[in-house]
């Protein structure tokens, strides 16, 4: 099974909302990294030289290569990426093996029936 993984950068308060659309679009399980920094075309503002960006996650989802750009889509609109500048930025890579998707695998299989 061909897979790919999508990897989304979000504002913290937004994480949810992303995971469950994620799910809603046929992503099985997320991993979250939390509490990361980053930098757009303008540095964020300091105030004593504590940074005063807001928190951001990054939520990484394996799923089935036929999903991605739908999942991609709804997480996109559930970030609302286009919409706020700096509230996200998400992108897919092909994955070329994996493992230990075992309790995954039927659930993925069943969800894209349909296109093999």
């Amino acid at each position: 099974m061909k897979l790919k993984l999508i990897m989304a950068m979000v504002n913290n308060e937004k994480s949810q909302a992303v995971i469950d659309a994620a799910r809603q679009g046929g992503a099985t399980g997320a991993t979250v990294i939390t509490s990361v920094r980053g930098e757009g075309l303008k540095p964020e503002k300091t105030f004593l030289g504590l940074d005063l960006s807001a928190a951001r996650d990054v939520l990484l989802f394996l799923v089935a290569e036929p999903l991605a750009r739908d999942i991609l889509e709804t997480i996109a609109k559930a970030g609302r990426f286009d919409e706020e500048p700096g509230s996200g930025i998400a992108f897919q890579v092909a994955i070329e093996d994996a493992v230990g998707l075992k309790t995954q695998l039927p659930t993925l299989l069943h969800e894209i029936e349909e296109e093999v």
